[in-house]
């Protein structure tokens, strides 16, 4: 299967971001803008050095966190050898990126909007932030178990409303999951909408107020991908009715009510 709009692009540079709690843990990666025609936020793209050779085959999937002005942005965080390996690329490098990939956030611009992020969640809510039309409307959650400035969480809340809690406890957890009901339940009774994206657990908790509570929810998901076109079928999941469907092309956005977790 060819592979959408595939890219050789220089790499422009690696930030690291950190904290000296989590020194070495979150980094941004900078790359040439790929010449799409367009992209919508989240969107995600799959990332392979050509220095990995044979040694790693696949390559890794990114949601876009921002993307425009002559740069694609990626927010990271090392989770394996992949990641590790690109957090050490060096300027001037080439990756190759296909993408943008995948169906992406609903956009109302007049209707009261829910961020919820749990931890590298964030990611592409930094895009949808910055292209939504109606910025006034949008209010961001984030849940986080590493310090809060390992993420672009300060630069958003200049543009939104913000709030956030950090996991460091059974009784931290707790009032994430309550604080996570309350807002639901809020969205839902104003007829707001709810978009949300982070950890598998985080995503089950999201779906389950948002049944509860009858609002109208979008979880993005995080599955392990290798081809990011739908035709190794390593990223299924079960729609609604049960049925297998890849993740990467039916997804990462799902209707709450339409996916199992």
């Amino acid at each position: 299967m060819p592979l959408r709009n595939c890219r050789d692009v220089k790499v422009l540079n690696v930030s690291p971001v950190g904290t000296p709690a989590a020194p070495d843990e979150f980094f941004e990666l900078t790359l040439e803008y790929p010449d799409w025609d367009g992209w919508k936020p989240g969107q995600f793209v799959m990332v392979r050095p050509a220095s990995w050779e044979l040694d790693l085959i696949w390559g890794r999937p990114f949601s876009i966190c921002s993307a425009g002005g002559g740069t694609l942005t990626l927010f990271i965080q090392k989770a394996g050898r992949g990641t590790s390996r690109l957090a050490r690329i060096t300027p001037g490098e080439t990756v190759t990126v296909w993408g943008p990939l995948g169906n992406s956030f609903a956009v109302e611009p007049d209707t009261p909007t829910l961020l919820l992020a749990g931890g590298i969640g964030i990611a592409p809510f930094r895009g949808y932030v910055e292209h939504h039309p109606a910025p006034e409307n949008l209010k961001l959650f984030l849940a986080h178990r590493v310090p809060r400035e390992c993420y672009p969480f300060d630069a958003l809340c200049e543009r939104v409303e913000c709030a956030s809690l950090r996991e460091r406890t059974r009784e931290d957890l707790d009032a994430i999951i309550e604080t996570l009901g309350g807002l639901i339940r809020e969205y839902a009774a104003k007829g707001g909408l709810v978009l949300s994206c982070g950890p598998t657990p985080f995503m089950r908790t999201v779906q389950r107020f948002a049944a509860e509570h009858g609002a109208r929810a979008q979880v993005s998901l995080e599955n392990r991908m290798a081809c990011g076109v739908g035709a190794c079928l390593g990223c299924v999941t079960k729609d609604g009715d049960g049925h297998h469907v890849q993740v990467c092309t039916k997804g990462p956005v799902f209707w709450a009510d339409k996916v199992e977790l």
